[in-house]
């Protein structure tokens, strides 16, 4: 009999993105497995359930989890969903496992193997699985487009026999996926962008899409990046040196779009009240770290917020739900490139092989146990039932493999 992989509707508000499209359900019946995706689950992707059908999907309701071998979600699952999972079930999802300690333990308790897909490696083998980079990159667009929609002047300079409009100065901070696709959206657009980041190869990319670059370029600068191309966080006296040139030059910018987040804590704050009170009345800042705290002081999570002095703070939660349509396409295909390693050809099961780096990295949860490295505890959660032979999950990895980072400096 077939595995069954369930894609549910999200439940959580705000969350319009869906786990599968119509081409993956396709590659996945092609692997063998049956796939349920519950009615609506693609509506707000503008996915209807008849696309689902016509490559090979069955059309259920929510109790079809309990059944399901494989689920495939964007969000982590709720409490109320975990207890309609059965024991042994493998979980795929965006799980945001930092600060959520109790989620994390209440998914081994449930005996799900969970899988963060936001931990997968940088590496040649796993760059289609990549969410950080596929969302990110859409984000740093919706960015742009929901600035300029807040400017409400035009971005390019426009000559015209009753006079010029001056192009718009766009700053972007944090020059990650998100960074440079703000980047090249903004100068497609006709703005005059510059950017800056604490990483010493961000300066060539910055230029390589007609931007000019902005850092403090001392020595701590030229060595502010891990082997893995991610930022360190920068000592106290840098930051002050980066603040009083960044202070100067947010003063002249007409919008600023900051990206910039450090794995496993609060974004940095990198706008202070000061610099956006500097700003001329009209401007606009979008926050895309506004999820994790924010890097500019009076940002709100969900809201577009006034200044004193006249400045829009865009502060909108899930930026890349923001253009549904494409992101569902870009995450479901992301989430199939992984499931597809975890498929074991002759037998159409899933196998979870610890000694794999895509596994040692992304599984958080396996057989009643917190197993990643850097959320396992000393004491195992409770121990559940043993899992089914039929499901073909191996026993539980030691996780000794660290991921390099949920996030690029600049992946918001």
């Amino acid at each position: 009999m077939a595995q069954i992989v369930f894609v549910p509707k999200e439940i959580e508000a705000g969350e319009p993105r869906v786990a599968a499209s119509p081409e993956t359900v396709k590659r996945l019946k092609a692997l063998g497995l049956d796939v349920v995706v519950e009615t609506g689950a693609g509506d707000k992707s503008r996915i209807p359930d008849g696309e689902f059908e016509k490559n090979g999907a069955r059309i259920g309701s929510a109790a079809d989890a309990g059944a399901a071998d494989i689920i495939l979600k964007v969000r982590r699952p709720t409490d109320a969903e975990l207890k309609s999972y059965r024991s042994g079930a493998a979980v795929i999802a965006a799980m945001d496992p930092y600060g959520n300690d109790a989620a994390v333990e209440a998914m081994a308790k449930a005996g799900i193997s969970a899988f963060a897909m936001e931990f997968m490696p940088r590496i040649t083998r796993a760059q289609s699985m990549d969410i950080l980079s596929s969302q990110a990159n859409l984000a740093g667009y919706q960015a742009v487009i929901d600035a300029a929609g807040e400017y409400d002047r035009a971005l390019p300079m426009m000559m015209t026999a009753a006079g010029t409009v001056p192009a718009a100065k766009v700053f972007v901070m944090g020059v990650g996926v998100a960074g440079l696709q703000a980047i090249a959206t903004a100068r497609r657009m006709g703005a005059v962008v510059t950017a800056t980041d604490v990483r010493p190869a961000a300066k060539e990319q910055v230029a390589s899409l007609g931007a000019k670059f902005l850092a403090v370029e001392d020595e701590e600068f030229k060595a502010a990046e891990t082997a893995g191309g991610y930022a360190k966080e920068m000592s106290k006296e840098y930051q002050a040196k980066q603040a009083a040139l960044t202070a100067e030059h947010i003063a002249k910018q007409d919008i600023v779009i900051t990206t910039a987040l450090i794995p496993g804590r609060p974004a940095p704050k990198l706008v202070s009240a000061e610099m956006v009170a500097s700003m001329k009345s009209g401007s606009v800042i979008v926050d895309l770290a506004v999820e994790r705290g924010g890097n500019v002081e009076g940002a709100k999570a969900g809201e577009v917020v006034t200044s004193a002095n006249g400045v829009k703070i865009v502060g909108h939660l899930n930026v890349a739900g923001r253009v549904a349509a494409s992101a569902s396409l870009l995450y479901a295909k992301n989430l199939y490139a992984f499931l597809e390693t975890l498929i074991d050809k002759e037998t159409k099961t899933l196998v979870i092989t610890p000694e794999d780096e895509l596994v040692k990295a992304t599984l958080l949860t396996h057989q009643g146990r917190v197993v990643h490295a850097n959320f396992a505890k000393a004491e195992p959660a409770p121990a559940v039932a043993p899992e089914s032979t039929e499901t073909g999950l191996d026993a539980a990895p030691k996780a000794t493999a660290k991921p390099k980072s949920t996030s690029k400096k600049g992946d918001a």
